[in-house]
């Protein structure tokens, strides 16, 4: 079972070497594609490295015919097999479905059993650490069990602080890279790789030699050629993090890789259109997924005040300054500096759909983004879906005065504040006001606005 994730193998990382301390990403400055372990599985077989067989299945009755007509001979003894709930959140083993069934990882050791599983799995909501509030199950990937000597953990990823890629290793893999991590820093190893240069024989000797692989062994050998394969596809596909959780070593010598993780750039998506054609939309917060059609930087978060923001520093700090005045944000929204009022209209819609929202604020720095290019696009979407939640507007900067105008004679009551301080704390206010009447099945109206 993969147990670490994004955040874990940089956790990971930054706790393995004072020398290779990493710095986490700024909140919206990547996207990067994340796909499902078997298209990770199928992208690593196409760079000769070693997975146990797998298929994937969308219906009970085709995990049924996998398990017994694929992974096993008919007449011949049962072969064991894992079965495994296809949704992009780590912690699935520990994961319980909203149906009451426990766990997205099972072993599957006899006829009927996979279809049983799949039932319970299919078309139904896992509750996982990362996903707190459940994550749909679409597909299962049944894959052989595979008898290991060694559990080990291997990942490549792109390091701010080396300015490269890093490799990551440790010994003891199968388990909470995290927990690792924290208890023993010691058995986590790491190698900076030059990236004019490649990924280097002596690096990968000394990195295999780290995992406790005796140099000269067939697994020692197979575990440096899958080191070189997996750099291979790391860089051909443009990769951002490559995550084994185990890597695992048979009795037999052979290493394969039980459990992966791995994310693309979102950058390459032109060159890299074979992968993003496979990204499952289902498994992603379908707001974010709307903004992303239209260029805008959006992230759901679990507060209830709704923020348009232009500029990623200036997003920051409104949401700080929100928490600062008591109030909680709802998500991060920043329509850039060259959002035209197409644009601003649907960030709008976004904010006024969202049930969560008690309050909208909108706050713009007006640089390249003028201010009467947000003004338009507000009331754009005020005529076209209406106003049903409060909202606060700060403008400064280019055409200031020119979008004030427009605001106090669209016909609709918006609360206009000269500074980010006034704006935040009349936001909060009235975001408490709706969210206290609600509780309590009473009706409020706000001067102009139909709450």
């Amino acid at each position: 079972m993969l147990a670490a994730t994004t955040t874990a193998a940089k956790a990971l990382a930054r706790n393995a070497s004072a020398n290779h301390r990493m710095a986490l990403p700024a909140v919206g400055a990547v996207r990067n594609l994340n796909v499902h372990e078997y298209i990770s599985m199928e992208i690593m077989n196409d760079y000769k490295i070693a997975t146990p067989a797998g298929y994937v299945a969308e219906t009970p009755e085709d995990a049924e015919n996998i398990f017994t007509e694929k992974l096993n001979t008919p007449g011949a003894p049962t072969k064991d097999a894992v079965i495994k709930a296809q949704v992009l959140s780590g912690g699935r083993g520990l994961g319980t479905f909203k149906n009451g069934f426990k766990g997205g990882v099972h072993m599957v050791t006899k006829e009927g059993q996979a279809q049983d599983y799949a039932q319970a799995m299919l078309g139904e909501e896992l509750v996982t650490k990362q996903a707190p509030n459940g994550i749909i199950c679409n597909k299962v990937f049944l894959m052989e069990r595979v008898y290991m000597r060694r559990e080990m953990y291997l990942s490549i990823l792109m390091d701010r602080a080396s300015q490269g890629p890093l490799m990551v290793a440790s010994p003891h893999g199968g388990t909470s890279i995290e927990d690792v991590a924290a208890s023993n820093p010691d058995v986590i190893f790491t190698e900076p790789i030059d990236i004019t240069k490649g990924l280097q024989l002596d690096q990968c000797k000394r990195m295999a030699g780290n995992l406790g692989l005796e140099e000269g062994s067939k697994s020692f050998d197979n575990t440096v050629t899958l080191m070189n394969n997996l750099y291979d596809m790391f860089l051909k596909c443009d990769c951002t993090q490559v995550e084994v959780n185990p890597l695992a070593e048979t009795p037999e010598g052979d290493v394969l890789v039980c459990d992966a993780k791995v994310n693309f750039d979102g950058n390459a998506e032109f060159r890299q259109a074979d992968i993003f054609e496979r990204r499952d939309y289902s498994q992603e917060d379908p707001r974010e997924v709307e903004a992303a059609k239209y260029d805008l930087n959006y992230i759901g978060l679990d507060g209830n005040i709704g923020c348009m923001v232009n500029g990623a520093g200036l997003a920051m700090s409104t949401m700080d300054i929100i928490q600062l005045k008591g109030g909680s944000p709802a998500n991060f929204l920043d329509v850039g500096g060259g959002a035209n009022e197409q644009q601003v209209q649907k960030a709008f819609e976004l904010l006024n759909s969202d049930d969560n929202v008690k309050a909208i604020l909108v706050n713009i720095f007006g640089g390249i983004m003028r201010c009467d290019v947000i003004a338009n696009g507000i009331i754009n979407a005020a005529k076209e879906i209406g106003i049903q939640k409060p909202i606060v507007i700060r403008l400064q900067g280019t055409n200031v005065e020119q979008a004030k105008t427009l605001i106090e004679g669209c016909g609709f009551r918006m609360i206009l504040a000269d500074d980010l301080e006034e704006a935040a704390t009349k936001a909060v206010g009235v975001a408490d006001i709706a969210a206290q009447a609600e509780k309590i099945n009473v009706g409020v109206k706000f001067d102009g606005l139909g709450i």
